[in-house]
């Protein structure tokens, strides 16, 4: 087969455009710090690129779910340490209005006390954070703890469980309702801060005796409630630990998946720049003169 010196050339060309491409790729690598830049060029790295930035946004996600979370469980923590300290004032006092050597100045000023301890835990009982009400179920946006005109407990949410994703398969429960700290097993604590209040109004030591009893049942009630809180607290300081880990830990897989080796494709540029040069002096050499040069 004849050769002839458009075949050369082609060659040359087309050899010399692949050098140059393959330069190209290496300083594209080089200038953007990565190993790939189109789905071609590494298709099985694209997709655990692709995979991995999809963990690294959904583990985004449930940690601002978790930390969201902590903060709502704190603050509900709070505002039952709050109702503790309440009723064991209010137990204080009805241990004091029980002795029976009272006056009854002294019984209406312990009971005007107790009138102010009402109405603190009706203010915690519409405690927020963030602007949402926190014991009012899924109704948020309206304060849930009001008074009845018989004293007793005007419940104006609902039993919404509000629910935090903050895993694959983690989902927990951060709120509680107004129902279930002030009203536990349907017995009313305002109703029975209400029953104290008139029994000091009328002197009754005996029913102010027997009110330690009920406030004793919503003190457990209490207490239940702040470990129940405590313990969710402590839980999710672990989870939002834990994600701040993966986070760290999918960043390192995506660089060991995205990120070249410098030393490596600056070793590569260098040699495909000498082929080149090489490419182009053998091309040189490879063209046969024509008669113009025999001409000159």
């Amino acid at each position: 087969m004849r050769v002839t010196n458009n075949m050369l050339i082609s060659n040359m060309m087309r050899n010399l455009n692949s050098s140059l491409k393959r330069m190209q790729r290496v300083h594209n690598q080089m200038s953007s710090g990565k190993r790939f830049s189109m789905p071609s060029e590494d298709p099985v790295g694209v997709a655990r690129s692709l995979k991995l930035r999809a963990d690294i946004n959904e583990n985004r996600q449930f940690k601002k779910n978790a930390e969201d979370a902590l903060s709502w469980l704190e603050t509900t923590e709070t505002a039952l340490m709050q109702i503790k300290e309440v009723l064991q004032r209010a137990r204080e006092l009805a241990v004091q209005g029980a002795n029976g050597v009272l006056s009854p100045e002294d019984c209406q000023k312990i009971a005007e006390e107790v009138v102010q301890l009402r109405d603190q835990l009706v203010s915690i009982g519409n405690s927020t954070y963030a602007g949402k009400h926190i014991f009012a179920g899924y109704k948020t946006n309206q304060a849930p703890v009001g008074l009845n005109p018989d004293g007793s407990l005007n419940y104006a949410g609902d039993l919404g469980q509000i629910m935090y994703q903050v895993g694959v398969s983690d989902i927990l429960q951060g709120n509680m309702t107004a129902r279930e700290i002030f009203e536990p097993g349907g017995k009313d604590l305002f109703a029975d801060m209400q029953d104290f209040i008139d029994a000091l109004n009328i002197g009754d030591s005996g029913t102010v005796g027997g009110i330690i009893g009920d406030i004793d049942v919503h003190m457990e009630n209490i207490l239940a409630k702040v470990a129940e809180a405590g313990a969710k607290v402590n839980r999710m300081k672990l989870v939002v630990n834990r994600l701040e880990d993966d986070y760290l830990n999918f960043n390192k897989l995506l660089s060991q998946n995205e990120d070249a080796d410098m030393a490596e494709v600056i070793t590569r540029l260098k040699s495909e720049e000498n082929v080149y040069m090489a490419a182009l002096a053998g091309g040189a050499r490879i063209i046969q003169p024509t008669l113009v040069d025999f001409l000159r």
